[in-house]
This record gives C-alpha cells, structure tokens and sequence, in this order.
C-alpha cells in the first residue's frame, strides 16, 4: 500500500525500450492546449478588431508562457516518472495551476499578468517538490536537481515580485528579463550533470502536442465556418477556407512526422534548439487557425480588417512553421539543398500569396505540392519515417 503512495523518484532509463506517454500526461496535455485555445481566440479577436499588431504581440507572449511551463513539466517526467500516488497529485497541482493560467490568458492581451503569475506560482510549487524529491532519489544529479529547484525558485520570487510592484501590468521589457532569468535555470542547472531524458519519449510528446494544437486549429475554424453558414446569404469564398484550411491543417501534420525525430535527439546540444524551437512550430499552428477564423470574418463583412492583414495571419505564421520545422528538425536528418531549397522556395511562394485573392487555398495547394517533394526525399533516403506511420 504505501508503495503505490510514494516510491523513491529513481532516474528512468533514457534507452528503455518501448516507453510511451502515459494517461497522465495525456490528460496534461489537454490542460495545457487549454491555454492555447483561449490565446488563439483572443488573437482572431484582435485581428476582426483593428488590433492585429498588438494582438501579434500578446499572443507571443502569452502563448510562451503557456509553452514554457508545458516543457518545464514534460523534460522533467521524462527523466523521473515514478508514477505513485505524490507524483500524480504534483502532476495535477499544475495541471491546476494550468487552468488558472488559461483564465488568465485573455487578460495577458490587456497587459495585466496577475491570473497568469499565480497560476505560474502554483504550477512552480509542484514543479519544485518533483526537482527536491529527483535530488533526494538520484544522488548522482542531486547538485542539478537542487540547481533547478533553487533556481525554480528564485525565477518565481522575482516575478511575484515584479508582479506586487507592478499590479501585475508588467512592460514587455521586464517580461523579457524574466524570460531571460527563467531560461537560464535548465542551462545552469544541466551544467552540474545532465538529467537521463529519453529521446523517444520527448519526440513522441511533442508529436502528441502538435497533434492537440493542429485539432484546436481545426476546432477554432469549424467555429467560425458554423457562424458563417448559418446566415442566409453565406459568401461562395468561405468554400476557399474550408479547402485551403483542410490543406494546410493536413499537410502540416503530414510533414511534421515526415521523419523520426527521435532518431535526431542525441543530446542536450540537439534537445535545447529542438526543444525550444517547437515554441514557433506550436505557436504558428495556433495562430494559423486564428488567420482563418479571422479571413472567414472578413469575407463575411464583420470584421475590421483588410484583405491584405489577415492574408497575412494566414501565410505568415505557415512560413514561421515550415521555417521553424526545417532549421529544428528536417535540417538535423538532411542539411543539404534537396530539402533546404524546396523548403525555401514554398516560404517564399507562400509570403507571394499574401498579395494575392484566396491566398489561403494558394497556401494550402504550395503545401500539398512541398509534401509530394519532401515524400519523394524520404523515400528515396530510406530514412524511417515519423512514429505514426
């Protein structure tokens, strides 16, 4: 009995075999996506408004505060996951504290960061329990556990405080210190020893995440398709973001498990820009489906925006994507000209479509046609394709 409650946090093995995401995580993530919905839809909301460069910025920021904390909790369970009765309350203390930050993500958008700040708080009190009980259950990286939880720690203190001082209405300069400060805790900690992550186990993770932000896409444009048609006269170009959405949305997740990712993870070196570059490859595919909820407005007369501005909401964060895909993932299997050159000329193909009618469906069809050469590529490098296939 006690042995299910509590369990020494010994380090997992990072070459065991067969290891997959648990239900727990699962669950996890669909907390998290949370966050991202709310910031998503606060973006088309800015975008119909007039406000599409201050909703850019905002949306930023608030979806690397949700990022952030879903990659602080999932390089941790990787490398310790007992899985007792401790672990899984931690676990949903930030699921919780998840939830209070989604609340607070509209609120991010109006520049006061108080819901966000606590949410963070009670995610970071669990955050750091797990980093004490690593160092109590794995001597060996006792001084890197303790580096993260000290440094955990200090982060949060510093926020709080920028949050009393502030009334929770922080400039943006003083987010990006914070940033900073959060961002240097893995690097300082990872110093003292490296924590025993499992290269499978993180591609599959994040493969499962862009899978839950792709259907949120889907979701946020079904939405809005549904507003649309329910009126009596419905404009013949929302046929132009039902296609182009389902081509970009599908190809998209097509050419992200293109190729196995795990088989690219060989250490801290490869994990850090792999890991954090998922931040525009995640935040693109968010944003991409708040470009088309906001073009369907457009083409329904109810939005206050131009042509020209939420084309670009469309075709600017697919180029962000397949920019980010390329320099964190397909470069690692490939850095020649044969994928770097059609990945460079479907970027510029798809910023030409900006300037176009139905630039959406132009987006769409330059993807389709990537993915036939990026098939082509793989099949003829015999290289194993991503884990779904």
């Amino acid at each position: 009995m006690i042995a299910r409650l509590v369990r020494p946090l010994a380090p997992r093995d990072p070459h065991e075999e067969h290891r997959v995401a648990t239900p727990l995580e699962l669950f996890t993530d669909l907390c998290y996506v949370v966050a991202i919905a709310q910031a998503a839809l606060t973006l088309e909301h800015e975008i119909v408004e007039g406000r599409a460069g201050h909703g850019l910025v905002w949306f930023a920021v608030a979806f690397f505060a949700t990022f952030w904390a879903w990659l602080n909790f999932v390089w941790f369970n990787s490398a310790y996951d007992s899985d007792d009765t401790i672990h899984r309350l931690l676990t949903l203390l930030q699921v919780f504290g998840s939830l209070v930050l989604a609340a607070g993500v509209p609120r991010i958008f109006d520049e006061d960061f108080t819901l966000g700040i606590v949410g963070y708080v009670i995610m970071r009190i669990g955050l750091v329990l797990m980093w004490l009980r690593a160092a109590a259950g794995h001597p060996q990286r006792r001084t890197t556990a303790m580096r993260y939880a000290y440094g955990l720690i200090g982060v949060q203190i510093g926020w709080v405080v920028a949050l009393l001082v502030t009334g929770g209405h922080l400039p943006l300069w003083l987010f990006a210190v914070g940033v900073a400060l959060d961002f240097g805790v893995p690097f300082v900690a990872e110093l003292a020893g490296t924590t025993p992550w499992h290269p499978h186990h993180i591609a599959e993770r994040y493969g499962l995440f862009f899978i839950i932000v792709l259907g949120e896409t889907i979701l946020s444009v079904t939405l809005a398709l549904q507003v649309a048609f329910d009126e009596d006269h419905p404009p013949v170009e929302l046929w132009y973001v039902v296609v182009g959405g389902v081509l970009i949305t599908f190809c998209s997740w097509w050419l992200y498990f293109s190729r196995d990712n795990a088989n690219i993870l060989t250490g801290n070196d490869v994990g850090y820009v792999w890991g954090f570059g998922h931040y525009l490859i995640f935040g693109s595919a968010a944003a991409i489906g708040a470009g088309l909820a906001a073009r369907i407005a457009y083409y329904g007369h109810h939005a206050e925006v131009s042509d020209l501005v939420s084309s670009a909401f469309v075709t600017g964060p697919s180029a962000v994507a397949l920019i980010a895909l390329w320099v964190v993932s397909i470069r690692l299997h490939d850095s020649s000209m044969r994928t770097l050159g059609p990945f460079l000329a479907a970027v510029l193909a798809i910023v030409a479509a900006t300037f176009v009618p139905v630039s959406e469906l132009w987006t769409g069809l330059v993807l389709a046609a990537l993915l036939v050469v990026e098939l082509r590529l793989t099949a003829a490098s015999d290289e194993p394709v991503g884990p779904t296939a």
